[in-house]
């Protein structure tokens, strides 16, 4: 890290000033940042002074001294249920969660332990590109750093914006949908849409399935947040509507929906083998028009230094996607 870690915007005295005790100036340290971070992550300093490992006025004390020193409230109190952060607080527990993984890497660079990254990366993961990824990824990073162990965070795409614009993760693999300007990505793949029809159903013997010959069916729809727009954009950009028979939040419940006969699914992932959970079977064909594609990518919040541990990860995913063939990956009946 050396000398790039005191240029990093995070340390930044219009955010938070790291002081030192002065005749003038009272004196909050990371423990102080330690603390806060610890309760904003619980929303309780009963939970965090347990997680933490020291008593519960500690943890309140902590907190007030910082607040006094900042000149703003982190915390709303709410009665029997715990703590909320207000919006500079929320601004702030991001900002502090960031300089305490720096601090980790300048302690152990310090040490002279710089040489070997070590920790815990929490990394967030669109809940469909999870299974598909993080497996052949995490397997082939601890390889390379065994002494990084990663924290998983899954959910939609809202979400995880949300988890990296407020800290509590440092990178995301996520799809280009519906992401804000405050995160700064980095493409890896394109994938295209197709659709997936019942075993033996009569389009399937098609190479390619016009997307007006789906109109006349059911439409299983995966309804996730900006999931749910992109596919139904693909006929509505035509001056079509699909019928939507069926919705679900699961990709695996799509799938053998279409299994049994519900309807067909549009997909951008497909599974190697043809059989879904309950023992159906699925054709997947490619659609005759040319439709736009999504793009997957790795985001992380804009103008954020990454600590060594996010950007090895970083590096290795971009290699393994310039690596993969996604089309031999991704195989289906």
């Amino acid at each position: 890290m050396g000398q790039g870690f005191w240029r990093s915007p995070l340390i930044s005295y219009n955010k938070i000033r790291l002081t030192y005790a002065s005749e003038n100036q009272m004196q909050y340290s990371l423990r102080h940042l330690r603390y806060f971070a610890a309760a904003a992550d619980h929303e309780s300093v009963t939970l965090a002074a347990h997680a933490l490992g020291v008593s519960q006025p500690a943890v309140s004390t902590a907190i007030a001294e910082l607040e006094v020193e900042l000149g703003t409230i982190l915390f709303l109190r709410r009665h029997a249920r715990g703590l909320a952060l207000t919006a500079a607080g929320r601004r702030i527990a991001a900002e502090a969660r960031r300089l305490l993984a720096h601090a980790a890497e300048f302690d152990a660079d310090a040490r002279g332990q710089g040489g070997r990254l070590a920790g815990m990366l929490d990394l967030g993961c669109f809940v469909t590109l999870a299974p598909f990824f993080l497996p052949q990824l995490m397997l082939g990073f601890a390889r390379r750093h065994p002494a990084i162990s990663i924290r998983l965070h899954e959910g939609d795409l809202a979400t995880l914006a949300g988890e990296l614009e407020r800290g509590h993760v440092e990178l995301a693999l996520l799809y280009d949908l519906g992401l804000g300007k405050g995160l700064t990505l980095t493409r890896l793949a394109e994938v295209a849409p197709h659709v997936i029809l019942p075993a033996g159903d009569r389009l399937a013997r098609l190479k390619r399935v016009p997307l007006e010959r789906l109109l006349e069916r059911p439409m299983v729809l995966l309804d996730l947040p900006h999931s749910r727009d992109y596919f139904q954009s693909l006929f509505v950009t035509r001056g079509v509507a699909p019928s939507i028979r069926h919705r679900s939040a699961s990709f695996e419940l799509v799938r053998a929906l279409v299994g049994q006969g519900h309807g067909y699914a549009l997909l951008n992932l497909r599974p190697r083998g043809d059989r879904t959970y309950d023992g159906g079977r699925v054709i997947c064909r490619p659609l005759a028009e040319r439709l736009p594609a999504l793009s997957i990518v790795l985001a992380r919040p804009a103008k954020v230094k990454l600590t060594g541990m996010a950007d090895a990860f970083a590096s290795h995913v971009q290699d393994w996607f310039a690596r993969a063939d996604l089309n031999r990956m991704m195989v289906s009946g």
